[in-house]
């Protein structure tokens, strides 16, 4: 099971929210390089890379933190929050990206992930399923579209859809623990495809927990900067 940091931008800063909630904002470093290439330093190879103010203004703002992230360290990254465009696709792989998440425009436009999915190789695109009580929010967690997670990833997963980060927003944030009861219905729902947990993790019994269930990764954010896991002892997790 893959080990992912999680660097969550606002304003150029490295921030973590509660529940997805941008009034619950901490900045934990001005300076997200310094957070990256201490990842790398613990042995770590990847990052998921999120920009919250793109997320919330349905565009990509912070291009420069992901550009400088990828041209100095070698950190595998995996990059989301406002790619709505082709062209936004593109420059994300320009500047670094290894694989971009698709939330948002994955639930207005599913015909135009799936293109993508067809034109870049399904190596490079992440379904970003973000869910409270088992039903997708997009635009930063700040909407609800009423549709279940199953049926969400069902239409992608014929067109050969292999990657899926579900984050669980009532977690995400609290140190509370996993949803590991959601994690388990997806893998019971989509044995081959390689799901990616997000949320929640507090303890390196919470990793263990998902590594039963032969999960692909996990997405690791305030556990890391409240010093909670210690990422030295888990990179080879």
């Amino acid at each position: 099971m893959r080990i992912i940091p999680a660097i969550d931008i606002i304003d150029g800063k490295c921030v973590r929210l509660a529940q997805g909630d941008y009034a619950q904002k901490k900045v934990y470093n001005e300076n997200p390089l310094e957070v990256a290439k201490a990842f790398e330093d613990a042995g770590i190879a990847y990052l998921h890379l999120v920009d919250l103010d793109g997320a919330k203004s349905k565009h990509v703002i912070n291009w420069h933190v992901l550009a400088e992230i990828a041209s100095k360290t070698s950190l595998k990254i995996d990059f989301g929050g406002g790619v709505k465009t082709e062209n936004d696709l593109k420059m994300a792989f320009e500047n670094g990206a290894e694989q971009v998440n698709c939330g948002s425009i994955a639930v207005r436009d599913p015909a135009l992930v799936i293109s993508w999915l067809e034109k870049f190789g399904s190596d490079k695109i992440i379904l970003g399923a973000d869910v409270r009580n088992q039903l997708v929010s997009i635009q930063g967690w700040r909407e609800n579209t009423g549709l279940d997670i199953l049926y969400f990833i069902e239409p992608f997963r014929k067109k050969g859809l292999e990657y899926v980060t579900c984050t669980d927003i009532a977690s995400d944030g609290m140190l509370k623990g996993p949803n590991v009861k959601l994690y388990h219905q997806l893998k019971n729902r989509f044995p081959y495809m390689k799901i990616i947990a997000s949320g929640g993790v507090s303890s390196n019994e919470d990793l263990e927990r998902l590594k039963a269930l032969d999960l692909d990764g996990v997405i690791i954010g305030k556990a890391i900067y409240e010093g909670k896991i210690d990422l030295c002892r888990i990179s080879k997790f």
